[in-house]
């Protein structure tokens, strides 16, 4: 059975401090790495397309022609670059990507108008981007819609029986960042707290104090404690910091309790600090831990947490394989509180598995470390 000292435990948690003080990259990699890649991730990825390139072939040359242009154009979400004589012209310019989309209107548009069959407009999507063409798709629709209902109701007293209306709930603007930058706090701290953490013991082994460590007489729990707080501390931190800078410079919401937020956040890294601390131990030095760390935090927590890419639209054995990644609970956590400010009620499976994690982590580092010199 392993047993805890306060006094011991606090005195291997007052020499990693000091070596934590000494240690100018770890500190950096500490503080300065979330904010980087924060701000680095939140402002380069992005979902939302705005200002899309529009070439027009406006063969009918009326007014009901230049009226459906100004409606895309007042839909804020395109501009027109070019206006070409022939499609063939507009179809250059998509193979260079000058456009994004080319709009043709044929001759008899306006005529055609006043038939009960309607009139037809041709649209081309550049489909090498497959995202930014789906979504311009949709913009596109919207603009022709938004365009035939004004023809529709023109000099008409027309009345419909039902009028549907639409509201989006908890990302009412539809922007990616509010959905990002939560997850980030995810992704985040799953790569530094197991990073940090996985140069603590390779670093006693590579400068040679690991015999001295072996011949005091604290055990190993007090050891894995006592090097996990002061991470802990900082990694709580981390997580105020990137929180209060989500809000400031992305705007971000907080809905939900900043309390509950800490405590789950503290489960969450209990667990990935243990993952660091299980990297160091078998590792025994720090770029090899470093490398491994990275590799089974960063990848995972990227792309299979559902950050990136929604869990049900992958293939079954990669689904399977989320369910043992930590962030993707605590993305759901993160996500939540942020902008559904939900709370344990919502969260409650999410925070036990959470806290299941955190003590798995601890118990695996427990186990793994080592005091014997071989």
């Amino acid at each position: 059975m392993e047993t805890l000292n306060r006094t011991r435990l606090l005195a291997v948690a007052r020499k990693e401090i000091i070596q934590l003080r000494r240690d100018a990259r770890s500190l950096i990699l500490a503080f300065a790495l979330p904010v980087v890649l924060l701000v680095l991730f939140g402002y380069a990825i992005t979902w939302d397309v705005n200002d899309i390139a529009l070439g027009v072939v406006d063969s009918d040359r009326t007014q009901a022609s230049r009226e459906l242009i100004n409606a895309f154009v007042a839909s804020g979400y395109f501009h027109v670059e070019a206006r070409c004589e022939r499609s063939s012209e507009l179809e250059d310019l998509l193979e260079r990507g000058r456009v994004r989309i080319g709009l043709v209107i044929p001759v008899g548009f306006a005529r055609d108008l006043d038939f009960e069959s309607g009139a037809s407009v041709q649209a081309l999507f550049d489909g090498s981007d497959a995202n930014t063409a789906g979504i311009a798709m949709g913009y596109a629709r919207a603009a022709v819609q938004t365009y035939a209902m004004r023809i529709l109701l023109k000099g008409q007293a027309l009345s419909f029986p039902l009028r549907p209306q639409s509201r989006v709930w908890y990302n009412e603007d539809l922007s990616s960042r509010n959905m990002i930058v939560p997850g980030l706090v995810a992704v985040i701290m799953m790569i530094i707290a197991a990073m940090l953490t996985s140069l603590t013991i390779s670093r006693e082994w590579e400068r040679g104090t690991m015999e001295q460590l072996a011949a005091t007489p604290v055990s190993r729990l007090e050891v894995v404690l006592g090097k996990l707080l002061p991470y802990l501390g900082i990694g709580l931190i981390d997580v105020l910091v990137i929180a209060t800078l989500g809000m400031v410079l992305f705007d971000v919401p907080l809905r939900g309790s900043p309390l509950l937020l800490m405590v789950l956040s503290t489960a969450f890294l209990l667990g990935s600090l243990g993952l660091g601390l299980v990297i160091s131990a078998v590792a025994k030095s720090q770029l090899l831990a470093t490398q491994l760390a990275m590799i089974t935090t960063f990848l995972p927590a990227f792309l299979l947490s559902g950050f990136m890419f929604a869990i049900d639209v992958m293939p079954a054995p990669l689904q399977a394989i989320s369910y043992l990644i930590p962030a993707r609970y605590f993305l759901v956590v993160t996500r939540g509180i942020f902008l559904k400010g939900v709370g344990v009620e919502v969260l409650f499976v999410q925070g036990l598995l959470l806290i299941a994690f955190a003590a798995v982590g601890l118990f695996a580092a427990v186990r793994v470390f080592k005091k014997e010199i071989i």
